[in-house]
């Protein structure tokens, strides 16, 4: 699968891939199928506090994209739109990033109509992630180094399938942090499950392939109708397992 990075061609175009949106859109497509029948959307992180525009070759932006074209490696050749979510602003700011998700997913429905979808989010944009993620159209989330305060609620994930990713060099989130947070999901009856990657640090460099293949493997299992009875998902998230899984 082809995810298009600097601009439509003939092919995106066709399908209605990028070029499409407006200014004001929280959703930025990279592919488009012909017949959609589930989405990927990937979302950058950012800042605590930033009312600063949110531009496409900030480095976080930039940083996912290796990302999502790494998780298309792993996917059908065609049935998934691949995307991005654009924020209105470089920060947090009191949530206004989650929302930006959530005009995201509406403009996604808007576009394809209702179509199953695994959210992919990286600091900041895991912890919008898992804001968004008691959407009815979010199927899972995997939350890559996710910046997760103590008080952040977890109560709205029951049910839902997801997975965090984080290194344990990471001096920028806390990985004790996302521990605890999976352990609270899993309270509140959410399938969760974490994976700790010796050695890897905030930016995702380090231990890069490692990064790659676990996203690829993990997003392809949170797509299926029906979860995979074995594998990183089925291991991390299954009754009795542990805090983390380490790698």
């Amino acid at each position: 699968m082809r995810v298009h990075s600097d601009g439509p061609d003939e092919t995106t175009r066709h399908q209605g891939g990028e070029g499409l949106e407006g200014p004001e859109s929280a959703l930025v497509v990279r592919y488009a199928p012909k017949s959609p029948k589930a989405a990927v959307l990937t979302l950058h992180g950012g800042r605590a506090e930033d009312v600063s525009v949110s531009r496409p070759w900030h480095l976080a932006a930039l940083r996912m994209r290796p990302i999502l074209r790494a998780v298309a490696t792993g996917l059908p050749s065609d049935g998934i739109v691949l995307g991005e979510v654009r924020y209105r602003h470089r920060g947090w700011n009191g949530g206004a990033a989650a929302d930006d998700v959530l005009r995201a997913l509406g403009e996604l429905q808007e576009r394809f109509g209702p179509l199953p979808v695994v959210l992919v989010g990286h600091s900041m944009g895991g912890r919008a992630a898992l804001h968004a993620a008691a959407h009815p159209s979010v199927r899972g989330v995997l939350a890559l180094a996710p910046w997760l305060p103590a008080a952040e609620p977890a109560v709205h994930l029951h049910g839902q399938r997801l997975v965090v990713l984080h290194g344990d060099a990471d001096r920028i989130t806390g990985a004790d942090d996302s521990v605890n947070f999976v352990l609270r999901a899993r309270t509140a009856g959410a399938h969760a499950g974490m994976v700790m990657i010796s050695g890897a640090e905030h930016a995702m460099l380090r231990r890069l392939s490692t990064w790659h293949r676990l996203a690829t493997e993990i997003v392809a299992d949170l797509l299926r109708d029906d979860p995979a009875k074995d594998g990183t998902v089925a291991e991390a998230t299954a009754p009795g397992a542990p805090a983390y899984l380490r790698l």
